[in-house]
């Protein structure tokens, strides 16, 4: 019988996950523009936050809900990206709950929901730093070609046809 190392795998996951999102963000020119910080990265999770601009505010003086669906998309893709294969959004829908406001820190919660195959499911909050939910995400993920982090080979149980 083989022991298998839960606590060392956690590890190599979690260093695999920061490692990607590291990779990610040098290539995220829209985060970085839009001055988001990724907070938390860990397999299939994530935590964005963004400050709400006066460049990003709408004719009704609220953040725009593209601005707000921008946010919630780059958490889902630090969340799907994370075991460093290839993921793009398939599908994914936002709900708008209430307003977020100029100079407000919005934060986006992705938690990975379900993952087979090519294909994943993620739900994303957003909320402001006192915890007003602003919006609800789901994004379907799938499983392109390659790697984040290219040359790391990691194991796929899909076949690259």
């Amino acid at each position: 019988m083989t022991e298998v190392n839960t606590e060392a795998s956690a590890q190599e996951a979690q260093a695999l996950a920061e490692a990607t999102a590291s990779a990610m963000w040098a290539r995220d020119r829209t985060a970085q523009g839009l001055e988001m910080r990724i907070l938390n990265v860990r397999p299939g999770y994530s935590r964005v936050t963004m400050q709400v601009r006066s460049d990003m505010v709408n004719g009704h003086h609220i953040c725009h809900g593209g601005m707000i669906f921008t946010l919630a998309d780059t958490a889902f893709a630090y969340a799907c990206n994370s075991h460093n294969l290839n993921t793009v959004a398939s599908a994914c829908n936002i709900d708008f709950l209430a307003p977020a406001r100029e100079n407000e820190t919005l934060e986006a919660e992705a938690i990975e929901r379900a993952r087979a195959g090519r294909t994943g499911v993620y739900d994303v909050t957003v909320r402001t730093s006192i915890g007003k939910t602003v919006a609800l995400f789901r994004g379907k993920s799938y499983r392109i070609q390659g790697e984040v982090i290219a040359g790391l080979e990691q194991a796929d149980p899909v076949s690259t046809t």
